[in-house]
């Protein structure tokens, strides 16, 4: 079974065009677009290259038809949590249901990251942030959320029978946003406005692009950027992210609790894009584009609307205070009233029980799982789990 590096434009659209063969048979499936999979490997677009490097592999049978594909990055700006184990990446990975086939693609990743000073790798991850492309699904196979893959039921024993090990695992909470929350969420939203002026909750508005980036900011950085395997922020890369969204963005989505002026906590989602891009297509050149427009529209007007739940935090000065459910008191009738009938929370580690606790108080419950893997290198030394957030 041939493998060979990605080379050239031919290679790069075999990479992309697997998953079309794979998945021809599952009606959850939705296909991620085309050009977002490329940026990752694009050293032009993908800044994570100013600190690592990425190689692509496909695999093919005796009759050169593509039958798997793989990728392997180090990003050496990841926080490493134990400098005697230093891990690399890998992810990208589809294949047909072949264990051999597999060990192939697994093997390349190993070796490569291996002659490169790596003493384990973590996959299926992203050559970039955690919010997107990263774990694999072994439960839930419904529709994908924008950013998030699906795979085939038997890629979890293609791991396993590998060596991975269960890092983490990354859980998706549904709830329909028109049931009511606890009363006590309201009675806190309602204390607080009533006896704490001095904090406020309100949703964004996305006319003032700089206040936005820089809310967002200050609570990632306060709320998230201590947590293993995640970098600081800078405020350079907030602009470039709410940039990014503007185009998608409701800004009724997007909640931020304050204390004096002060931004300390948010809990931001997202219209469900993929709700929208499974009726465009893979291909987002100019027709693309207008097809998403008008799908766009169509999905602003029906029912059930699904958002997506990117991110929450609070500033760990202020978590246990009740700030979190004064956040969620405030923006549950709002979210109704913007027309969304269902939200999925996505990412939520198995490593933040505060979180998975506060999910559980809204009434969510699981609907997929994803899995980050982690393989030893050194098969003697001990395997640890990802440390729990305290």
């Amino acid at each position: 079974m041939p493998l060979v590096v990605v080379a050239n434009a031919l290679q790069a659209r075999q990479f992309l065009d697997l998953p079309f063969r794979l998945y021809h048979d599952q009606p959850a499936w939705i296909a991620p677009l085309d050009h977002e999979i490329e940026s990752v490997f694009d050293p032009k677009k993908n800044p994570n290259f100013q600190h690592g490097e990425a190689i692509r592999w496909l695999l093919t049978d005796a009759q050169g038809e593509v039958i798997g594909r793989v990728a392997a990055f180090i990003n050496n700006s990841t926080p490493q949590a134990d400098a005697t184990l230093p891990v690399g990446g890998m992810g990208f990975f589809e294949c047909i249901n072949d264990q051999a086939a597999a060990n192939e693609l697994f093997g390349a990743c190993q070796a490569w990251l291996a002659a490169r000073g790596m003493a384990a790798m973590d996959g299926p991850i992203n050559f970039g942030e955690r919010d997107r492309f990263w774990g694999l699904l072994v439960a839930g196979f419904t529709e994908p959320n924008y950013g998030m893959f699906y795979h085939q039921p038997y890629y979890q024993q293609l791991f396993e029978n590998y060596g991975f090990q269960t890092y983490f695992k990354q859980y998706t909470c549904y709830r329909s946003v028109l049931e009511p929350l606890h009363p006590r969420f309201a009675q806190i939203a309602e204390q607080y406005t009533r006896e704490k002026p001095e904090f406020r909750f309100a949703h964004a508005d996305k006319r003032n692009v700089e206040k936005l980036a820089y809310d967002f900011h200050h609570v990632y950085n306060l709320a998230w950027a201590n947590h293993s395997g995640v970098n600081p922020m800078s405020l350079d890369k907030a602009r470039e992210l709410v940039k990014q969204m503007l185009p998608v963005v409701d800004e009724r989505l997007l909640w931020f609790g304050y204390h004096n002026d002060e931004p300390i906590a948010f809990f931001l989602s997202l219209p469900e894009l993929n709700q929208i891009f499974k009726h465009v297509g893979r291909e987002f050149g100019l027709l693309g584009k207008l097809r998403f427009l008008w799908e766009r529209y169509k999905f602003n007007r029906r029912q059930p609307k699904r958002m997506f739940g990117l991110i929450y935090g609070v500033s760990p000065a202020y978590k246990g205070q009740g700030v979190d459910s004064a956040l969620l008191g405030h923006s549950h009738p709002a979210l109704i009233a913007a027309g969304y009938t269902d939200i999925e929370m996505n990412w939520i580690g198995d490593f933040n029980p505060r979180m998975l606790a506060v999910t559980r108080s809204m009434g969510a419950r699981i609907c997929k799982t994803h899995v980050t893997y982690r393989k030893l290198f050194d098969e003697t030394r001990p395997f640890e789990r990802s440390p729990i957030i305290k």
